[in-house]
């Protein structure tokens, strides 16, 4: 029998800052990994909001030294249409940089680093059963040798990832409401890139809108490419080694030649039906955080942020309750949570049904509205003060009405 204040159910990045802070608040703290690290997820390109919540729990220093790429940006094509959003020009206040990370190795370094800071982690272990009350919670799990363990907490953070072992336990998932889309990626060899072309990430669009290719290029000389459809697509391309993926990004529009005769680091890999949902963020005696509560796309890199986000601010929260605080759960963390996701989501769907990308691909976009359309890009969803953030569910139709009205006058 063990028993902790708060245990944590998963240590990547949303389970390694909630892990870190509490720990530097004196807080005991037990995190359970099902898998051992360093090891391959997707997800490699990073918003600037959450250097936020890495440089107050003490990461950003041992990150610096892997000498990861530098991201200042983002850049997005479409046919002759060409759009860069530079983080050094937006609405908000916040950094202006970032990462494009390989995750193993991101992902390791924080839990190493929370590690170091005294946070308590058992990796391989795989968490069967959790019985949650306002008091008391207690979890087993089996370790790597197959022994069963038991584990008494106070609180449980679940940061499970994609893994959502409270939403699975407790039966908290819900159906999405976004069509079924996948992913086809690889990461390759891209020594022929030019230096602007080995900075920032850069998205493609084709297929009228509903699909598009991302090219992440990282600090080695290597890239992660992919392309994200519909799921009958992005299986005909994986299809025989994804010889229709590897041929499409080797011959489509700005990346001809660049990855031509390049070897791959790895084959090609299929992710599907990405899109999940939680009906509610916490209960008694726990609560979610990071892709245990949604995830929506990857189009727009939130998943990170989003995950240390809402770590940092679920650990905060589990504090107060620890000294005896009532907490507004629904109110200060669930509403805020979701308030951030659904400027997320109508940007995601504003890109597949064309009204953000007729915004984006405009031939004279409004400065100011680039500058907050940026700041959303750059990750900073809950800054009520940019106009795009406070009015989006009706701001992106009508500013996309306004500009196809204006081109079919023209």
């Amino acid at each position: 029998m063990e028993n902790v204040d708060v245990l944590i159910i998963g240590a990547g990045p949303s389970g390694a800052v909630a892990s870190a802070y509490l720990n530097k608040q004196n807080i005991k703290v037990l995190v359970l990994e099902k898998q051992k690290f360093p090891r391959f997820v997707i997800g490699e390109s990073l918003l600037p909001h959450c250097m936020d919540h890495l440089s107050e729990v003490g990461f950003i220093d041992n990150i610096k030294k892997h000498g990861f790429q530098e991201k200042t940006g983002a850049a997005f094509y479409k046919g002759k249409h060409k759009t860069e959003f530079f983080f050094n020009d937006q609405f908000s206040d916040g950094w202006s940089w970032t990462w494009q990370v390989k995750r193993a190795d991101f992902d390791n370094i924080l839990i190493s680093t929370a590690i170091e800071q005294g946070v308590e982690v058992k990796f391989e272990c795989e968490v069967n059963s959790v019985a949650a009350s306002a008091s008391e919670q207690t979890t087993t799990y089996t370790d790597k040798s197959g022994k069963t363990h038991t584990v008494k907490s106070k609180y449980i953070i679940d940061a499970s990832g994609y893994g959502r072992v409270l939403p699975r336990l407790f039966k908290l998932e819900e159906p999405v409401s976004t069509p079924p889309r996948g992913a086809v990626f690889c990461h390759i060899h891209d020594t022929k890139r030019t230096k602007k072309a080995g900075a920032n990430i850069f998205i493609h669009s084709f297929n009228e809108n509903s699909a598009w290719i991302w090219a992440i290029p990282f600090s080695d000389k290597t890239t992660s490419v992919g392309v994200v459809s519909n799921v009958e697509l992005v299986d005909e391309f994986a299809a025989n080694n994804g010889e229709k993926f590897l041929n499409h990004i080797r011959t489509f529009g700005d990346l001809v030649g660049r990855f031509e005769n390049e070897k791959l680091v790895f084959e090609p890999r299929t992710i599907h039906n990405y899109a999940v949902r939680s009906k509610q963020l916490f209960g008694p005696g726990y609560v979610l955080c990071g892709n245990s509560t949604e995830f929506l796309d990857p189009v727009f890199s939130s998943g990170v942020t989003l995950a240390t986000g809402s770590g940092l601010l679920a650990a905060k929260l589990t504090e107060k309750v620890l000294n005896g605080e009532q907490v507004n759960w629904s109110e200060v963390y669930e509403e805020k949570l979701r308030r951030g996701i659904d400027v997320f989501r109508t940007f995601v769907l504003g890109w597949y049904n064309g009204d953000l990308q007729t915004i984006i691909y405009s031939n004279d976009i409004d400065p100011n509205i680039k500058k907050q359309i940026c700041s959303v890009l750059a990750g900073y969803v809950w800054d009520t003060e940019n106009p795009v953030v406070k009015k989006h569910k009706t701001l992106i139709p009508t500013l996309a009405e306004v500009i196809r009205i204006k081109e079919k006058e023209a």
